[in-house]
């Protein structure tokens, strides 16, 4: 279950639907989370409740990052999705699509969504690089070693063997309804900047207007009103 729950709901009493997003994971979630309330305030102002809880290990929580894995966020996840009353849209991003389909919905909808070994790899050249700047030697596959036995510490995030194993096998589940979107033009996209890319967490209150307009007209697609 989610330790801290930022929600923001409509003025009115009885919100058509509530919006549940799942940020991004590790600190791709720091450089998201401002356009992501941004969404959320452009979706109470369309009469949508949105809620962005912290599950373990993630932002607020207490509970240490090297204690959680996958496993555990997405049974997390589906606590805090069970807890809400009324119709219920689950809005991903990018690594949070891997954690998303074990909770209940009336639908889901995916931004960017990405397979969990692309982002262990993002993360582990990370390491490389940094420690590389520090005179130190590694490689991907010596830190696949390390992390078979220990925590490993890559991007400021302390992942355990487990975390890391899971990761290197986890792959986006297909569930329905389901809208998935990427960044840019045409039906099946909205525009925006990979916010997840960034070096320092920023916000496009574009994007999250856009984000907040396409979760809204897929809620209808949906038969919510």
């Amino acid at each position: 279950m989610a330790e801290q729950q930022l929600w923001i709901r409509p003025d009115k009493s009885t919100p058509p639907a509530t919006i549940l997003f799942v940020p991004p994971l590790f600190e791709e979630a720091n450089r998201t989370r401002r356009t992501l309330v941004l969404a959320m305030r452009a979706l109470a102002a369309q009469g949508f409740a949105g809620l962005l809880p912290d599950l373990p290990g993630q932002n607020e929580s207490l509970v240490p990052l090297e204690d959680v894995d996958l496993a555990r966020w997405q049974a997390a996840l589906a606590d805090v999705a069970d807890a809400i009353d009324g119709p219920l849209i689950i809005a991903s991003l990018r690594g949070g699509a891997l954690i998303d389909h074990q909770a209940k919905a009336v639908a889901w909808w995916r931004l960017g969504p990405v397979g969990g070994a692309s982002l262990l790899r993002t993360l582990m050249r990370a390491r490389v690089a940094a420690d590389r700047e520090a005179g130190i030697t590694s490689s991907l596959e010596s830190l696949q070693e390390i992390a078979k036995a220990e925590p490993l510490l890559l991007a400021g995030n302390r992942l355990s063997p487990t975390m890391v194993a899971q990761l290197g096998s986890a792959e986006v589940q297909s569930i329905a309804p389901q809208r998935t979107v990427i960044l840019g033009g045409g039906d099946a996209a909205i525009a925006g900047t990979p916010l997840w890319l960034r070096a320092e967490p920023g916000e496009d209150r574009a994007m999250a207007e856009a984000i907040a307009a396409d979760i809204a007209a897929w809620s209808v697609a949906c038969g919510i009103s």
